[in-house]
């Protein structure tokens, strides 16, 4: 089974995929084991960051989704993976 190594800010040669990941260490959130594992490649955490801040960033802009978009979505994703939560 293939295991992808999480990597440390230190590790990560990209400022702007470095400032990210220490971001997501700090507030948790997008997960920051999820984030390590996208610096190996800076251009697919970039697509990722930049479209979650656009899409569900509250504090510097409402985000191009309305709230109830969102939470159908969310809704739809938990359902579609059978979680009761």
């Amino acid at each position: 089974m293939a295991r992808i190594s999480y990597l440390a800010p230190e590790e990560i040669s990209d400022p702007e995929a470095r400032a990210w990941l220490e971001e997501s260490i700090e507030r948790g959130r997008p997960g920051p084991e999820n984030q390590s594992i996208r610096a190996h490649q800076p251009d697919v955490m970039r697509a990722f960051t930049v479209t979650r801040k656009l899409l569900f960033n509250k504090k510097t802009q409402p985000g191009v989704v309305e709230h109830e978009l969102k939470e159908l979505i969310r809704t739809y994703i938990a359902y579609s993976l059978k979680c009761e939560y």
